[in-house]
C-alpha cells in the first residue's frame, strides 16, 4: 500500500511539474515505477537502519544500568577496601615486630654470651696490680718493646727479674706491652 501512494505523490509531482502528462506515457510510468522502486528500496534500508540503532539504543541504556553505581556503593566499597588495607597494615607490624623481637633476644643472648665470656677472662687474668715497691736495682737499661716480647722474655734477654720490670715500671698489667713502649730494665 505504501507503494501506491509513493506512486501516486511521484504521479501528482510529474503532472505538477510538467504542467500536463507527457505524450510518452509508458515511458514516463517505468521511469516512475523503477524510481519508486528505488525509493522503496532506500525506505527498507533506512528502516533496518533505524531499527538497528534502536537495539544498540537499548543495549547501551541496559549496560548504562547496570554499570552505575550509588555514592553509597562507592562509599562501601571505600570502606572495604580501607578495612582490608587497615588490616594487611596491622598484619605487617605484628610480623614486624616480631622479627625485630627476635633479632633483639638473639643480640640479648650473644650480649649475655660476649659479657660471661669477657667475665671468665678477667677471672683467669692476673690481678692488676696497684702497689709498687721500690726495692729493685737502680741501674740498668732502657729497653723498647718489640712485636712479640712479653716481660719474661725481656727479662731472660737482660738477664734481670720480672718483678723488677714490673716495679721499675710501674706496669699494672704486665699482659699490656704495647709495641714501641719503652721500659727501664734493672740489671743486679
Amino acid at each position: 500500500m505504501r507503494n501506491w501512494i509513493l506512486f501516486g505523490a511521484l504521479a501528482a509531482l510529474a503532472v505538477a511539474a510538467y504542467g500536463q502528462p507527457a505524450n510518452n506515457t509508458a515511458f514516463e510510468l517505468a521511469n516512475l515505477r523503477e524510481d519508486v522502486r528505488l525509493l522503496t528500496q532506500r525506505v527498507g534500508e533506512l528502516t533496518m537502519t533505524v531499527e538497528q540503532l534502536s537495539r544498540d539504543k537499548e543495549a547501551l541504556q541496559a549496560k548504562t544500568s547496570q554499570s552505575l553505581v550509588t555514592l553509597e556503593q562507592l562509599n562501601k566499597a571505600l570502606a572495604d577496601v580501607n578495612r582490608s588495607m587497615q588490616g594487611a597494615l596491622n598484619e605487617q607490624r605484628r610480623d614486624i615486630l616480631q622479627q625485630v623481637s627476635g633479632q633483639i633476644e638473639r643480640l640479648g643472648r650473644q650480649t649475655n654470651a660476649a659479657l660471661d665470656a669477657l667475665a671468665k677472662n678477667q677471672t683467669t687474668r692476673p690481678a692488676v696490680q696497684t702497689d709498687f715497691k721500690e726495692d729493685f736495682p737502680k741501674q740498668g737499661v732502657n729497653y723498647t718493646v718489640q712485636s712479640g716480647d712479653t716481660l719474661s722474655l725481656i727479662a731472660q734477654k737482660h738477664n734481670a727479674r720480672v718483678q723488677d720490670i714490673i716495679n721499675a715500671n710501674k706496669i699494672s698489667d704486665p699482659t699490656r706491652l704495647r709495641v714501641g713502649q719503652t721500659l727501664f730494665i734493672p740489671q743486679r
